[in-house]
């Protein structure tokens, strides 16, 4: 699939995506493709009813839309996006984009707790090199936003939603990554 990534900037959009139920359902659609809402419940531990609800709001905004691939009986959605940044070109779009990025990091703290709580069961390749890492790193803005960058370049060409040439036992991995000043360390400036 090509990628079909967006700059979210709309505060509507943004505050849509401030919940982690529809950051998770998006992602998953984004991932796994076409899915109805109890498959997207399954997904992400939920009810069908209350993902059927996200999937309504997440249309609203032009993130997902029915798929064509139902056979009459079944509704699946499917994310118009492979992909997004956001961005904040007014106040209100930056509050919404803060709101969305707490959801954001919500979820991912969510995934882990999940993914410890079943770490016994995971099959041992995967827990040999599954990873968490912390970096006290010395960067200036720029030399920041180079790091930022250079992970991106080596990290798209494996993502789900567009990778063409994945070996049959790959499977779903998380990726989660953070990049702040570490107050009171940083300047204020």
């Amino acid at each position: 699939m090509p990628e079909r990534r967006r700059r979210l900037t709309d505060p509507a959009v943004l505050d849509a995506l401030a919940h982690p139920v529809r950051l998770d359902v998006l992602g998953y659609l984004m991932s796994a493709g076409p899915a109805t809402a109890s498959q997207c419940a399954r997904a992400v531990g939920d009810t069908p009813s209350n993902c059927s609800y996200h999937l309504r709001v997440l249309a609203a905004h032009g993130l997902v839309e029915p798929d064509e691939s139902g056979d009459g009986r079944s509704r699946p959605w499917r994310a118009t996006l492979t992909g997004f940044s956001v961005g904040a070109d007014d106040p209100d779009a930056e509050a919404g984009a803060a709101r969305m990025l707490a959801a954001s990091v919500e979820l991912d703290h969510h995934l882990v707790r999940e993914y410890l709580r079943a770490r016994d069961d995971v099959p041992e390749r995967w827990r040999e090199v599954d990873s968490h890492a912390s970096y006290g790193l010395a960067l200036t803005p720029a030399e920041l936003a180079e790091v930022v960058q250079r992970i991106d370049d080596l990290v798209r060409p494996y993502i789900q939603a567009t990778r063409t040439d994945a070996p049959a036992d790959a499977e779903h991995v998380h990726l989660g990554f953070t990049a702040f000043p570490r107050p009171p360390f940083g300047s204020r400036s």
